[in-house]
């Protein structure tokens, strides 16, 4: 596997730099803190959340002044701590014995602020509340939407929720419920609550990783700091609260344990994630190809298949015998959804088409269904063929492509959703050329897109709205440009993922930066 290396000195170097020295678990840290002050002015807070009458949170929430600060606060926070998850990796190029123990403490460090921020890039975290509150009401999740409960509105959850069914596996119910009957309607605690609970999915994802990445000989370190210490990684699971997390740190670690051979205990974990989320179900069939061994036939991988779907059948059926809902969650999950967004294949293909049709004269009500269909389908077919077709020794890549075609093909794809699948590519392996380059830039891309679509403003302000999100943008615009394109730290990151030819262009017509130079300050 081939590494991006760096001059600049290793984690176990010492940094003798002349000027100031920031090293990127500080920078990173002073990032995440930022995030957390600027969460303050423009992050969700529900209706009824006692921090709305708070005299600071009400000067800076309620003034033109302090939401414009809080939105380059939380911007340019996100974009430092881009760049020293860069420099993170830059540095520790090679990833030398230790690498994996300062990828776990850059974790901590910038995990820790997020946990006291207030929500943003999402506000699902208080559809928590309310499907926690439906479930204490006796209530079916999986038929009800939250729109049945008493000042639902005021509790936080955006409008979206109102009719929708819960999309959460059974397993996650009973953490709402046993977070309802801890602290009732409380918003404040009941997020820190569901916080700590995605943050322990962070946890599972930090440990089993580097596990897993060893199995197939890829450094833990690289893997761990490419998936689990990624910016957009932490804000969307620490600072966004999402489950998600749980989701993948399940999957993550019964892929670990059936690929070492103890299933049960692997297929109990995948059933727990299902139990979180049910797309997981995808992943089944490779975990009972993992489960029946690298040197096994058709008829003991089939057999393998039949001990995977009864273990996980058995647990569905009898955590849903526990709660009363039986297995609505699937009805829901077969569900075609609504809607589509423009940077999800299907919802560009749709567009692209529905302009076409129009210009020409067609009618377009058939239109998003065929294509939502066809898409289906052929997700369907791409699982199979990996399921059937491919090398033993590549189970997990064949999981992490089938994975992505029901993530790719689906007609919404929210940002968090790049990330279950950012982990099982990490843990086989990823280049340093373009691969790498679309780690870079999907991340970017998603960061740039929920610091300025999330933001909260009073109805009062509403006025304000437009020119924050432009305001946003802009600084996230000119921050990407300035990583790839001036600052001589990080722009050689992206020269390095160039083809060669186009690499000795631009290498030779652009000065050093400096990085051969032992005493270049290490910021």
């Amino acid at each position: 596997m081939n590494h991006v290396h760096s001059s600049v000195p290793t984690a176990k170097s010492k940094a003798t730099g002349r000027g100031p020295h920031l090293s990127p678990l500080i920078q990173g840290t002073i990032g995440s803190i930022m995030v957390m002050l600027g969460s303050y002015a423009v992050g969700w807070l529900a209706s009824v959340s006692p921090m709305n009458r708070n005299p600071l949170l009400i000067a800076i929430r309620t003034d033109y002044a302090g939401v414009v600060v809080g939105t380059v606060v939380l911007t340019v926070g996100c974009w430092i701590l881009f760049r020293a998850w860069l420099r993170l990796g830059q540095q520790l190029a090679g990833w030398p014995e230790g690498s994996l123990v300062v990828v776990k403490r850059a974790i901590w460090s910038w995990s820790i602020p997020m946990l006291f921020a207030l929500p943003i890039f999402s506000r699902d975290v208080f559809a928590y509340i309310g499907q926690g509150r439906l479930v204490a009401a006796g209530q079916d999740p999986y038929v009800a939407g939250i729109s049945t409960l008493n000042n639902w509105f005021q509790l936080g959850a955006d409008i979206t929720w109102a009719e929708d069914e819960t999309p959460y596996g059974p397993l996650y119910l009973i953490v709402e419920f046993a977070v309802n009957r801890m602290v009732g309607t409380s918003p404040d605690l009941s997020v820190l609550l569901f916080r700590l609970v995605a943050f322990a999915g962070v946890l599972l994802c930090m440990i089993y990783v580097p596990k897993i990445a060893s199995l197939h000989k890829v450094s833990g370190a690289k893997a761990t700091w490419i998936s689990v210490a990624n910016p957009l990684f932490l804000i969307s699971f620490v600072a966004s609260a999402h489950n998600d997390s749980l989701m993948v740190g399940l999957a993550l670690a019964g892929t670990y344990y059936a690929a070492t051979r103890r299933g049960v205990l692997g297929v109990v974990l995948i059933a727990a994630s299902i139990g979180v989320k049910p797309i997981t179900l995808v992943l089944l069939p490779f975990i009972g190809l993992l489960w029946a061994g690298p040197d096994a036939g058709w008829w003991r991988k089939i057999r393998y298949w039949v001990y995977t779907a009864t273990l996980v059948a058995v647990i569905m059926a009898v955590i849903g015998w526990a709660n009363g809902y039986g297995f609505g969650w699937l009805k829901v999950m077969l569900g075609t959804g609504t809607g589509t967004v423009i940077f999800a294949p299907v919802g560009a293909l749709n567009a692209v088409l529905h302009g076409a049709l129009t210009t020409i004269g067609i009618g377009t009500d058939w239109l998003l269904p065929a294509v939502k269909l066809v898409a289906r389908l052929a997700s369907v077919g791409l699982v199979l063929l990996l399921i059937f077709k491919g090398k033993q020794s590549h189970i997990v890549q064949r999981m992490a492509l089938a994975f992505s075609a029901l993530v790719i093909l689906s007609p919404i794809i929210q940002p968090w959703y790049i990330l279950w699948l950012l982990p099982f590519f990490a843990i086989t392996g990823i280049r340093d050329d373009w691969q790498l380059l679309w780690v870079y830039f999907t991340t970017a891309f998603f960061i740039a897109f929920g610091a300025a679509d999330q933001i909260f403003i009073w109805q009062f302000l509403s006025d304000l709205d437009p020119w924050v999100k432009q305001l946003s943008t802009a600084i996230s615009w000119v921050s990407m440009a300035y990583l790839a394109f001036l600052d001589p730290r990080t722009r050689s990151l992206f020269v390095a993922t160039l083809p060669a030819r186009l690499r000795r262009r631009t290498t030779e017509t652009e000065p050093s930066a400096g990085n051969n130079d032992p005493q270049v300050p290490n910021t």
